[in-house]
């Protein structure tokens, strides 16, 4: 699997010429490409979201079932 940040980190390095193409020359179709990695952006986001959300209730379910399966000590008697 990919590093998710390195992934990031190529998406905006494709983006930079339309940035400064748009921004600085004010080239229309640069800032629909733009736009477009902008949405390219956001839905990568969302999908290192749900990576990272999955991983954390992974690991949290395994310290779940780690708790359970540890022996309780016996309840002491009520005098």
């Amino acid at each position: 699997m990919k590093n998710p940040f390195t992934e990031l980190q190529q998406l905006l390095g494709t983006m930079e010429d339309d940035f400064q193409k748009f921004f600085e020359k004010g080239n229309n179709a640069a800032g629909t490409r733009v736009r477009k990695g902008m949405k390219d952006l956001r839905d990568k986001a969302q999908e290192i979201r749900m990576q990272v959300q999955e991983l954390k209730n992974k690991t949290a379910g395994a310290e779940k079932k780690a708790t359970k399966a540890a022996p309780k000590a016996p309840k002491k008697a009520a005098k």
